[in-house]
């Protein structure tokens, strides 16, 4: 017996990377796995801990628990895992226990269900397995995204569950013994199992941890506390912190994450996590805007020397009105240039203005920002008063066709505008001289908008700034770190202005920064570049930061029944290199028909790419709502699903 093993070990070992390249040609389609052209990454192998444990380390590691011929599995990834399986004679899945719900963890599942396999899943993520189409066909989780929780890296297509898993409950399966620990974080219902097999007590910790101090990606941990999950940055952290002290009491041999390494020094790995993450913690609150809006939230910090101090503010001049989000610049002859229009509160003010003759027509709409607490009602806005719509062009992408992107706080209402603005571009309005900027600060689709008159230079900066510093408390919002991007463009803007004035949509009052403060919040921008550098696995922080690097334009589009579609995989390259993309898209079960070609996309340093895929509907296809996931090699990264888009077919 102890031979057999020994042979079959070095039998593996000898295949070396052909077993890699076999398991990596596999691919997922209707319940069966078949070879493909794909490129085939180098990080695909089986390790062998002991006797009964194996470890596929492919997208992502699935454990692999044997008794003779048949095997438990600890998440399944996107199913390339089943040509090794063949290879360590296992002939039966008896099931799959799940760490927690999202798509890279379990887009093979159908598969092994085919097969005969029992699916166990967090109990507090069951609905997220079975009754996924409930969440794709909810406008709720469409539009007006403030809550990220669930995250919408769900399933494209639901999958019988068989069973739950209880924090406390014991499996016992073959020769091992399984214990389920909650360990929320990552996700709200994501659990851990600890299993102990051969003398050896292993915890599958999901995606609580990467590898020592570092986690796959932050955007998942955007949890509201205090407000929405939308105020929530690093919300989580508290709870993964909880989970991972939880993890290291039981003082394993060794952690087994999803993403990431194994490793063999489980307390050392926590310990380093936990300690970054209260680095990268401290230096976000330090220049944070929500200080401004939630100071309880932040008690434990007052006072703290090495915290940029809260600014005081000051009178907005007279030529200035503020309702609800909304700036109205008035002129000498009672003309209104308004900043933005997200309630029908503000198209009564101005008519009431206009009542009293305060003011005597309304003569341009100018928009900061695509947030539906800024755009809502531009629309009836439009209806109300026959004037110019004018907004920077990264805004008026979005705002001229929402139904194109998927954003955080993002409105159906649909937009005209007039005028779309380039960088730096001026031009007058009565008394005044307006300055057009990009403001790539609290959101990339964001805009500024400079108004001088006399010894008034004021800047209108929608969100991006507070008395307290910068709006980056929603990492969905794509605002990046590094130099020239992001806010540290928007304070290198503001050092260059020097605005005596600086106006927040959501503030009544005015405020300034000085030329230090500027310097202290850059020099803050770029530590923490280095910092949530190391944090994550990636080449650049902005990798694990932005949810949005890989995304489909446009996001959701109608079609009908017999009908091709198209839509481009954008690539935004973080990287200070170029990076090969590759892309297919997974058409849904029922369309019957192949995942797309491979495209491949060539990405410069720091800059977008994109690449067109085109699909057939079939003829036959019933009317609904249908997700379209998108599997990407990034570089030697394999990222089965990572990504989607929505098709409505009529």
């Amino acid at each position: 017996m102890h031979s057999h093993h020994s042979s079959r070990r070095d039998f593996l070992r000898g295949m070396g990377v052909g077993a890699a390249a076999w398991a990596a040609q596999g691919c997922l389609r209707t319940g069966v796995w078949a070879a493909d052209s794909k490129p085939v990454a180098a990080n695909h192998e089986l390790v062998e801990l002991s006797e009964h444990l194996a470890i596929y380390r492919g997208p992502i590691n699935v454990g692999i628990i044997r008794d003779g011929t048949k095997a438990l599995l600890i998440d399944c990834g996107d199913g390339r895992v089943q040509p090794l399986l063949d290879a360590l004679n296992v002939s039966h899945v008896e099931g799959i226990l799940f760490t927690h719900h999202h798509r890279d963890q379990a887009c093979g599942a159908q598969a092994f269900v085919n097969r005969g396999a029992r699916l166990t899943v967090p109990a507090r993520e069951r609905d997220y397995f079975e009754k996924v189409t409930d969440y794709w066909n909810n406008p709720a989780t469409r539009w007006h995204l403030y809550n990220f929780h669930p995250h919408h890296l769900m399933l494209a297509e639901p999958v019988p569950v068989a069973a739950v898993a209880s924090d406390g409950q014991t499996i016992t399966w073959g020769p091992a013994r399984i214990q389920v620990l909650d360990t929320p974080g990552h996700t709200d219902g994501s659990v851990s199992y600890l299993v102990e097999v051969d003398g050896k007590r292993r915890v599958f910790c999901g995606d609580t941890i990467y590898d020592a101090g570092q986690l796959w990606e932050l955007y998942s941990l955007q949890k509201g506390t205090t407000t929405t999950d939308y105020h929530g940055f690093l919300g989580a952290r508290p709870q993964l912190i909880s989970s991972l002290r939880k993890i290291d009491a039981l003082h394993p041999d060794q952690l087994i994450p999803s993403h990431g390494q194994i490793m063999h020094d489980p307390s050392g790995a926590i310990k380093a996590l936990v300690s970054r993450l209260d680095q990268c913690y401290d230096k976000y609150v330090a220049i944070s805007a929500l200080r401004h809006y939630f100071p309880k939230m932040f008690t434990e910090y007052a006072g703290r020397k090495d915290h940029m101090a809260i600014r005081a503010g000051k009178p907005a001049p007279a030529c200035l009105r503020h309702f609800g989000t909304s700036w109205v610049l008035v002129s000498k002859d009672k003309a209104a240039f308004v900043m933005d229009c997200g309630g029908s509160n503000v198209i009564k003010q101005l008519q009431q203005l206009r009542d009293k003759a305060d003011i005597h027509a309304v003569e341009g709409l100018w928009i900061t920002h695509y947030h539906d607490d800024h755009v809502d009602a531009v629309p009836e806005f439009q209806k109300t008063f026959d004037c110019p719509c004018i907004t920077d062009r990264h805004v008026a992408e979005v705002i001229t066709d929402p139904l194109a992107w998927r954003l955080p706080c993002v409105s159906p209402s649909k937009a005209r505008v007039d005028r779309q603005t380039r960088d730096g571009e001026s031009w007058d309005w009565r008394e005044f001289r307006l300055t057009a900027y990009h403001f790539p600060g609290q959101t990339r689709y964001h805009a500024a908008l400079g108004v001088e008159s006399g010894d008034l230079r004021m800047l209108f900066v929608g969100d991006s700034f507070t008395m307290s510093g910068i709006d980056d408390y929603c990492a969905q919002n794509r605002n990046w770190l590094g130099t020239d991007v992001g806010f540290d463009h928007c304070l290198a803007l503001l050092d260059k202005l020097r605005p005596t004035h600086i106006f927040n949509c959501h503030v009544g009052q005015a405020f300034e920064f000085t030329a230090d403060e500027c310097r202290f919040m850059r020099a803050n921008l770029a530590e923490r570049e280095k910092l949530f550098g190391q944090l994550f696995p990636w080449d650049h922080a902005n990798y694990g930061m932005d949810g949005s690097w890989i995304r489909c334009y446009p996001y959701e589009q109608k079609s009908i029944a017999g009908n091709p579609i198209a839509f481009d995989v954008v690539v935004t390259n973080h990287s200070a290199v170029p990076k090969k993309c590759v892309c297919r898209a997974v058409p849904p079960q029922a369309w019957r028909n192949r995942n797309s070609d491979w495209i491949s996309i060539e990405a410069s340093p720091k800059a977008e790419a994109q690449a067109r895929v085109t699909l057939m509907t079939p003829a036959d296809v019933a009317p609904g709502r249908y997700v379209i996931p998108i599997d990407i090699t990034y570089g030697d990264r394999d990222l089965p699903q990572f990504t989607e888009a929505i098709i409505v077919i009529s």
